[in-house]
């Protein structure tokens, strides 16, 4: 059963950003609980996603989801799995260091009784700040301590490579310092992911490259299958309506866009829960067909 919850929400602290809500959304079946929390939301330059995007189509669009074109303030959904055994995190959310308005992931734990010593897997599925940064604590140190921590091997190669940080584009080279940074610090302890690999029983691997070279989504079993996109399907207006445009978000967008519209045209035909980082309403919901490509629908 796919639920609503709102435990906690505040007002927002910035003009036109998304209320807070510390859990948004919980999934049951077969012993299973997967949630959605916040770690807050980013605030961000709207050509840095649309600016490739045909304008005079762009504009109704985003009018219609009350979306600005200079401005985006996309939520931050953390997914957490828990089995009755098992307590995974995919993703960790931004950590201190990225922007004052994420970060918050431990207070959203906090609100579902679940503790950073609790988690027994991180699961990436790559390794932006929003995603990444969050898995240090303030002494540069691993936060979860007792968890495995576990990421696909292509990203980890590709942030990993010291001349990353120099073919980049540079509006990203903080990004690849501090992925460097903290994937080296990790190295130890990561497991590195292929193609299709099962991470644990019933979750596998797949890969869902474009956004970054090595970016997954991960497969989890249940009487619906579920699909956690991380930022493979970025947003809930534009990625759905126009899969097929370029984001000016993804550092290769061509290979992004047919990966979009892939899982789209997958998650429509297996009716499947799709869980996006980055998507309204805590992010967990289904696609559906519309005239001109697909819409998010949030519950059902």
């Amino acid at each position: 059963m796919l639920t609503r919850r709102t435990l906690i929400a505040a007002a927002a602290c910035a003009p036109f950003a998304p209320r807070r809500v510390w859990a948004a959304t919980s999934y049951e079946a077969g012993g299973m609980r997967i949630d959605t929390v916040s770690d807050g939301y980013l605030t961000l330059p709207g050509n840095f996603i649309l600016g490739h995007m045909p304008r005079d189509e762009l504009l109704p669009i985003l009018e219609r989801y009350g979306q600005s074109a200079d401005q985006l303030t996309p939520p931050c959904n953390v997914t957490l799995l828990r089995d009755g055994t098992n307590t995974v995190l995919f993703d960790t959310g931004a950590g201190p260091d990225f922007q004052a308005s994420a970060g918050r992931l431990s207070e959203a734990l906090d609100v579902l009784g679940v503790s950073v010593d609790d988690i027994t897997h991180v699961v990436f599925t790559h390794a932006h700040p929003d995603h990444l940064w969050g898995v240090l604590d303030d002494f540069d140190e691993p936060l979860f301590v007792n968890a495995q921590h576990m990421i696909g091997r292509a990203e980890f190669d590709y942030w990993t490579d010291p001349d990353t940080v120099n073919t980049i584009d540079e509006t990203r080279t903080t990004f690849a310092v501090g992925a460097a940074r903290r994937l080296n610090t990790l190295a130890g302890q990561l497991r590195l992911l292929e193609d299709g690999e099962d991470v644990l029983p019933g979750v596998v691997a797949r890969l869902t490259p474009g956004h970054t070279p090595g970016h997954m989504a991960f497969e989890i079993a249940a009487s619906d299958p579920v699909l956690v996109l991380g930022d493979s399907i970025a947003n809930h207006h534009v990625a759905f309506e126009r899969p097929e445009w370029l984001s000016g978000n993804d550092q290769d967008m061509e290979t992004a866009a047919q990966t979009r519209v892939a899982l789209l045209e997958r998650i429509v035909h297996e009716k499947m829960i799709l869980i996006g980082y980055h998507l309204s309403d805590g992010g967990m919901g289904r696609a559906e067909r519309n005239a001109d490509g697909y819409r998010f629908v949030p519950e059902i």
